[in-house]
């Protein structure tokens, strides 16, 4: 079942009488359970005609490097097959989709977008409308409730966030049909990217090399699928104990996958919920509430990228304690080579420039740190935010966002007064050891294990 909140017409132009319809493919760079494309099948059988999928590999796009790439390609590759299966052309391109997507237009009846939530997606999807004459049709999928629907604002925290959102998880908890065109596009011709390998593919785009890809994680909806299989079936009922112990491998690793839209939240909050697990009530509580916080936080707040866009309190508290004398402060250079003082932060940031995800635990620790060790909480939050997009699968995302200022109290409330930190929560290396075995995480870094 696709709801109507989840779609909504970008442009007021009429359907044309094209050879196809389009569905630009985006932030949702999947195949199962994407109510963009199931919408996109249903008007192509609607109107009789084949369905052409477009994805456009911004070679620009902000603080991606190849990291970013590979696991976008390894993914999109794995797309085309299955689109393939589905009797489904997709168009890969290596330019804007911003210009892409009016060039493809021009052949077609209409043009179905999926919905991203950052600037930079946002304006695209506005000036795609701008330029097309045929309807844009955003479909929402990478969310359990459509934004605007979960709340009308931005919300404090998710205190007041949670009673909105679950008041509406009966209506969308649905699952979705998976439909099949009437038409094949197959036969269309259309100049394309090669992405049948990924090495290749990468080379020959015009991409930032400096951050190189892992081995740690390949991106796919089989590869998710894989995860969350094991995460289901060996891990959640362990995961409300252990899930901030770092030593314990008990989390999904379903971000950099939800990130590149290679797995529906929708999918794992079913399945999640359809388990007997007395646990699960905690996992849906970051999939759907925290996670969806967060894309409520980038959507109404217009500085959610900068330190502007933390709470009035926070802001205030900061800028007081600005100027308050700093034990150890470090350069962005040495922030980012792992060299400080202290073992347990430079193991978090080796997590992350290794592997690519860092454990949620030590992440806020390590924005915690980044603010103590900064001589201004403006330079702490951009310093932070630029290492978290930088090396992180799943940087550059509202969940990114949404961390980094939690660790300046966004989402939060205020604590007692101290040095540096003000009325904002406050992490110290003695709250790791009570949690867990900190310095075997060390170790395990070390040994390349979490």
């Amino acid at each position: 079942m696709i709801q109507k909140e989840r779609i909504k017409a970008l442009n007021e132009e009429s359907i044309k009488n094209g050879r196809y319809i389009l569905h630009w493919m985006q932030a949702s760079q999947r195949v199962e359970f994407n109510h963009a494309l199931e919408y996109a099948i249903s008007k192509a059988n609607e109107l009789s005609k084949p369905l052409v999928v477009y994805f456009g590999i911004a070679e620009n796009y902000p603080e991606a490097y190849e990291r970013h790439y590979y696991f976008m390609l390894e993914g999109l590759k794995e797309v085309q097959s299955s689109l393939r299966k589905k009797d489904i052309k997709m168009v890969v391109r290596p330019e804007q989709p911003e210009i892409g997507v009016p060039e493809m237009s021009k052949n077609a009846c209409l043009v179905v977008v999926d919905r991203g939530y950052l600037r930079i997606q946002r304006a695209w999807r506005t000036h795609v409308a701008k330029q097309i004459s045929c309807p844009l049709i955003q479909v929402e999928t990478d969310v359990v409730v459509p934004v605007e629907e979960a709340s009308p604002k931005e919300e404090y925290s998710a205190a007041t966030f949670r009673p909105k959102i679950r008041k509406k998880l009966g209506y969308y908890l649905l699952p979705l049909q998976n439909c099949y065109p009437s038409i094949s596009s197959l036969g269309m011709n259309f100049d394309s990217f090669d992405i049948g390998d990924t090495e290749k593919a990468v080379s020959r785009l015009d991409i930032g090399s400096s951050v190189k890809k892992v081995d740690h994680l390949h991106g796919g909806t089989n590869e998710a699928r894989k995860h969350f299989k094991d995460f289901l079936e060996n891990k959640l009922e362990k995961y409300p104990v252990l899930r901030n112990d770092p030593t314990q491998n008990v989390l999904s690793d379903m971000s950099p996958y939800l990130h590149f839209g290679q797995i529906s939240p929708l999918y794992i909050a079913l399945k999640v919920s359809a388990t007997n697990s007395f646990e699960k009530d905690a996992y849906l509580e970051e999939l759907i509430v925290r996670r969806e916080l967060a894309v409520n936080f980038v959507f109404y707040n217009q500085n959610c990228d900068s330190f502007d866009g933390l709470p009035e309190w926070a802001k205030k508290t900061l800028n007081e304690h600005s100027r308050d004398t700093r034990q150890y402060t470090y350069t962005l250079e040495e922030l980012e080579d792992a060299k400080t003082h202290d073992p347990y932060w430079n193991a978090a940031q080796q997590e992350m420039k290794i592997k690519g995800k860092m454990h949620g635990y030590m992440r806020m620790y390590w924005g915690k740190k980044i603010l103590e060790w900064s001589n201004t909480p403006q330079k702490a939050f951009q310093t932070a935010l630029h290492l978290n997009n930088k090396y992180e699968l799943d940087g550059r995302d509202p969940n990114g966002y949404a961390g980094v200022a939690w660790c300046f109290g966004k989402h939060d409330r205020a604590w007692k007064e101290r040095n540096v930190f003000g009325k904002v929560r406050y992490m110290n290396a003695k709250g790791l050891k009570r949690k867990f075995d900190a310095d075997n995480y060390v170790e395990m870094v070390k040994e390349g294990k979490p």
